[in-house]
């Protein structure tokens, strides 16, 4: 890895978001959205909302940011630009850190963004601390960002990257115990959840719902969301191709 080649390729992917206001729109706005929909929607029931909220503030920037990252890569390769940076001094491994540390940049903004309005104008009632509510949604942006850029090498066109989207996430989303306790799923289907990263997000999100402080079991479950997202990186690196298919 070289720091340099690193940065340079985080500054570029920036310059390209700067002029990108639709993606920008997609990342920053769309969860926003989102998140006040949800709140309306349960305008009578506040404790419904207080439930789910948190989990919720977690799902949609990792939703987007997964879509939008493995677009990203994707159009890098189909382009051509990809083949023509990878004939320089520049590693997989630096290209693909340099937009883990752009779209970091960028999941911090979303997640403050997603974290104030929903803690303040909407009103989420949360019993853990607001930073660690903040810290667990960036690591979900993070990580919708790290399987992105991971699934985007299994796709030849920007229409096959989309639909990767229901294949990687909509399995997490039903078992990652938003709808149903994950004690309560027969044993093959909370086995399954055990090793869906997003499950853990949710736990997370859940346990800081109700408890106050910082639990041991909240730090592992973000310790959990992180170690997803590197090796997610890890992966993406090694399969990384100068072309599509």
């Amino acid at each position: 890895m070289n720091t340099r080649r690193t940065l340079a390729t985080a500054r570029r992917v920036l310059a390209q978001l700067r002029h990108d206001p639709r993606t920008l729109a997609m990342l920053l706005v769309v969860p926003c959205v989102l998140l006040t929909l949800l709140r309306y929607m349960y305008d009578g029931q506040p404790d419904t909302f207080d439930r789910i909220g948190p989990a919720l503030l977690g799902i949609f920037p990792l939703l987007v940011m997964f879509l939008v990252t493995s677009v990203a890569m994707l159009r890098e390769r189909t382009t051509g630009t990809l083949e023509r940076l990878l004939t320089m001094p520049l590693g997989k491994l630096d290209l693909l850190l340099g937009y883990a540390l752009a779209f970091g940049l960028v999941a911090l903004v979303q997640a403050a963004l997603a974290s104030a309005l929903t803690i303040g104008l909407l009103g989420l009632d949360v019993a853990g601390p607001t930073w660690l509510l903040f810290a667990v949604a960036v690591g979900d942006g993070l990580l919708g960002m790290a399987l992105g850029l991971l699934v985007s090498a299994f796709a030849a066109t920007e229409f096959q990257a989309v639909q990767f989207l229901p294949a990687v996430l909509l399995p997490q989303f039903l078992l990652c115990g938003l709808f149903v306790p994950r004690e309560q799923m027969a044993d093959v289907l909370r086995w399954a959840s055990d090793v869906m990263p997003l499950s853990y997000a949710v736990d997370a999100m859940g346990r800081l719902t109700v408890h106050s402080g910082v639990g041991s079991e909240v730090v592992t479950d973000l310790a959990v969301i992180a170690g997803c997202a590197l090796l997610a990186l890890g992966l993406g690196a090694a399969t990384l191709r100068r072309r599509t298919p």
